[in-house]
């Protein structure tokens, strides 16, 4: 069966017209005889919306009830039996009530698909995954259903309801979207001009990114590969060198000219590995250009134009930043060089040429060295001066039955088994002194440093070029192999650090440990130079600060160390231990570049979880504003005014009527004396300050005292608790204070038909306590929430409390060693099981007081071998 399609209707903000277009365009399709059923539409009152209902199927919804409450929800099951071709269903980010077959309705409409009907759906864009901060930022409203973005980007079709804030607030004025005493406070707040532009900036922004992947996937199907000027594209082209710097800013600059353009810098790698750039500086310069909002590539190509000009096609750009070339005018007459082939073959792309410092000052080589150790260098030698003469002797026995062309021919392998032993230098030494003992010995006139005749001359000096030319492949052959060689073990220590590094907690620790082990160093000190008023005043070494150190002893300044690694003006690594040779330092300079960036992402993480911190603690706050305001007001209302009542002079009560308004008067204090007793307790607990006198105690007994204390309203609790049930180590107090909130928040949403049961059970050193309710009962999902200060599911006010005796009942039971846990109840509610240890002196020793306290020790003796008084 083919997979429906979906088409979305996105809009900028309530009241644009989503669903009115959308069941404009199910009119229309039924109207084209398509078979046409609405699942679900969400009117709001709107006489426009409810009239374009008319002459469509509607299916009826489903009926559900949650904590008391009725609600209706999409019948999914009646729309997959009526099967219909085109369903209309409204608000693709509505969050369902629980118990429905799935959480969000989103996952209703991928079941629709899937069966192959075709959806229609609206979506507002503050309800997309990756924009529900920015739109809190802009507005100020939170928003609870969100939907991810991926699911919207699958759609086959998006179409953008648009309009302008002007436009839509003379609809709100005119009360075509909310009722006449609503009007005010939302132009006021929510549908001001300001967020309504930014909204519909973001809606636009949005559906551009989408309709851009259309294009890439578009051209790509097609195979176009010429640039498509939709949207500007500056990319700038890296070598590793300190011009980088220079071409990064200039393109952040040609890229701000037109707003939305995207940055994006690449690196062309040489397909052998071997000539690779500056790590170092690449490193940086990543950093700048994310840092401008750019993005960072790399591609391997051996012809640098034509892998950057295939890169700038791929990704459709539309300018090409590079550096003037660093060579000079005269290479420039043999080859033109990259900018000039770039800027011949690029068609459509502008090519920007940008001049920098490091202009026409020649290419940056990397230092080359030999590719052959120093023994295999003098052994070449060796061989040359002891060879030539042995040579030269032997074929002078032999000069009647041979030629000069033979003594060339044993002269030149020679000169290649000296190459091959000692490399370039030691082969030119051994052909140069071939020359001269094949002119002195071999070439007529003999013993003479002349040549009678010019084909001998040709030989001769053909021999030398062909000895030179021998000598500096094999020597050019060693040193690429050795660079192969230290390539790989570059590779491979790099492979290994990222490793070590993405897999451990502390990356920043983990890549200094790296370094300390792969060279043998006694310590690695990532420094930090101050930047405080005095810090010109304490030398050297006080001016520095270790922001990172891995073994001993630290170095509190570069100086300290054997090698210094400079990252920028104010970042530096200190090695301590053996000096490094140059060929290593190169490789250092990369893990001192990427030691930086660790430290940066590890003071972002700081920053973040401080942030993240302060955010809870105002989240915190507000709920606390907002829960306790009612909890505080209503006890004090009622106690003033009964106290209110009883001073008046002008009704006189009676003594029924004067204790009525006591006792309204006390339950009101004592409601009051309850919530800033929670408050106070959970603040203790926060601070690890909670004070606790544990000693054994009856769970039998705490029972009791804690129905009491919730009056009349537990009079129906029932109780099951075991004869022989052992006592538990745990504060009284606290004790009847959880037994008291866990069973305040069954009794409020256990039926009356249903009270809930306190059951008790023993099993392996553990008590534990059942208050089981057939209420509505917690999901799954929302099992951890409920212990979080001022969390009240499902309610929508703040009538039924703050919100804190849960949290603050399960702290009170871990402070105890114990545990407090949400079940579900066999045939619907919830359990709250509360788990105590059982009273064992042996496992519990006695606190000093305790120690001088002889009632407890006897108590405890009691307990743990039975009365001796003969009560039980």
């Amino acid at each position: 069966m083919a997979r429906g399609q979906l088409r979305v209707y996105l809009g900028a903000a309530p009241g644009v017209g989503k669903t009115y277009k959308m069941l404009e365009e199910g009119r229309r399709r039924q109207q084209r005889g398509t078979d046409v059923v609405v699942g679900f539409v969400e009117t709001h009152g709107r006489p426009f919306t409810e009239a374009m209902l008319s002459g469509l199927e509607v299916v009826p919804r489903k009926a559900m009830t949650y904590r008391g409450a009725d609600f209706t929800e999409m019948d999914l099951d009646a729309v997959l039996a009526r099967h219909p071709e085109v369903v209309v269903v409204d608000e693709l980010a509505h969050t369902n009530i629980p118990g429905s077959q799935h959480t969000k309705r989103f996952h209703d409409i991928e079941e629709l698909l899937d069966a192959g009907i075709t959806v229609l759906t609206t979506v507002n864009i503050q309800h997309l995954e990756s924009l529900n901060d920015v739109v809190e930022q802009i507005t100020g409203v939170p928003q609870r259903e969100t939907v991810p973005d991926a699911v919207v980007r699958r759609a086959e079709q998006i179409e953008l309801v648009d309009m302008t804030p002007e436009a839509l607030r003379r609809r709100m004025a005119h009360g075509n979207i909310y009722r006449a005493e609503k009007v005010n406070a939302a132009l006021g707040n929510y549908f001001r001009v300001g967020n309504l532009t930014a909204l519909r900036e973001l809606a636009l922004l949005w559906l551009a990114d989408k309709v851009d992947d259309q294009l890439d996937h578009y051209r790509a199907q097609h195979g176009i590969d010429t640039t498509w000027e939709t949207r500007e594209r500056v990319v700038v082209a890296l070598t590793g060198g300190p011009e980088g710097d220079t071409l990064i800013r200039r393109a952040a600059r040609v890229a701000a000219r037109t707003k939305a353009a995207d940055l994006l810098a690449v690196h062309v790698i040489r397909g052998d590995g071997l000539a690779g750039a500056d790590p170092a500086n690449l490193a940086r310069q990543r950093i700048l250009v994310e840092t401008l909002g750019g993005t960072y590539h790399q591609v391997v190509g051996n012809d640098i134009p034509t892998a950057l000009l295939d890169f700038a096609r791929g990704v459709n750009a539309t300018q090409l930043v590079l550096g003037a070339s660093r060579r000079h005018r005269l290479a420039q007459l043999f080859s033109p060089g990259v900018g000039v082939t770039t800027t011949a073959e690029s068609g459509t792309i502008d090519v920007h040429l940008v001049t920098h410092e490091q202009a026409r000052r020649g290419r940056l080589r990397r230092p080359t060295t030999s590719g052959l150790t120093l023994r295999r260098r003098l052994a070449g030698v060796a061989l040359a001066v002891l060879a030539l003469p042995l040579l030269t002797v032997g074929l002078e026995t032999i000069q009647a039955d041979i030629s000069l062309p033979s003594d060339i021919l044993a002269f030149l392998m020679l000169t290649v088994a000296v190459a091959l032993v000692g490399g370039l230098w030691p082969a030119l030494f051994a052909a140069v002194g071939s020359f001269l003992l094949l002119n002195y010995y071999f070439t007529p006139p003999m013993h003479r440093f002349t040549v009678a005749e010019r084909e001998n001359l040709f030989a001769l000096l053909a021999f030398v070029l062909v000895a030179t030319a021998v000598a500096t492949v094999v020597d050019l052959a060693a040193r690429r192999t050795r660079e192969a060689a230290s390539a790989r073990a570059e590779a491979q220590t790099l492979s290994t650090l990222a490793g070590s590094v993405l897999h451990g907690d502390q990356p920043l620790q983990a890549l200094l440990e790296r370094v300390r082990e792969s060279f043998g160093l006694t310590s690695v000190t990532l420094l930090q130079r101050r930047t405080d008023e005095d810090a010109a005043t304490r030398g050297e070494a006080g001016a520095w600060l270790i922001a990172a150190n891995v073994g001993e002893p630290p170095c509190t300044s570069p100086s300290d160390g054997q090698t210094e690694v400079p990252i920028d003006d104010n970042l530096s690594l200190a090695l301590r231990g053996p000096t490094l040779a140059a060929s290593d330092r190169r490789l250092i300079e990369a893990f001192a570049a990427n030691a930086a960036i660790a430290l940066r992402q590890q003071r972002l993480s700081e920053q973040a979880a401080a942030a993240g911190s302060l955010a809870e603690v105002d989240k915190l706050r507000t709920a606390l504003l907002s829960a306790v305001s009612h909890d505080l007001r209503t006890p004090l209302a009622s106690a003033k005014a009964a106290v209110g009542s009883l001073r008046s002079h002008d009704i006189e009560f009676s003594t029924e009527d004067r204790e009525e308004l006591l006792a309204t008067a006390e339950e009101s204090l004592d409601k009051l004396n309850r919530l800033v007793e929670n408050l106070l307790d959970m603040s203790r607990l926060q601070a690890g300050a909670l004070g606790m006198h544990p000693q054994p105690i009856s769970v039998a007994e705490a029972i009791p005292r804690s129905i009491d204390d919730l009056g009349d309203i537990a009079a129906a609790v029932r109780i099951n608790v075991p004869d022989d049930l052992p006592e538990v180590y745990a504060d009284p107090t606290l004790l009847e204070r959880i037994l008291v909130n866990v069973l305040a928040n069954a009794l409020r949403y256990s039926p009356p038909e249903q009270p809930p049961l306190i059951s008790v059970s023993e099993h392996a050193g553990l008590v534990e306590v059942r208050i089981i309710d057939h209420g509505p009962g917690i999901p799954t999902a929302d099992r951890d929430r409920v212990f979080q200060p001022f969390q009240r599911l499902g309610d929508r006010d703040n009538t039924t409390g703050v919100g804190l005796g849960l949290a603050l009942s399960r702290g009170l039971a871990e402070a105890m060693g114990g545990n407090l846990n949400p079940e579900n109840t066999p045939g619907g509610g919830l359990t709250m099981t509360l788990t105590l240890r059982t009273a064992e002196p042996d496992t519990y020793p006695a606190t000093p007081d305790e120690q001088a306290d002889p009632a407890l020790l006897k108590r405890l003796d009691q307990f743990h071998h039975g009365p001796t008084d003969g009560t039980a």
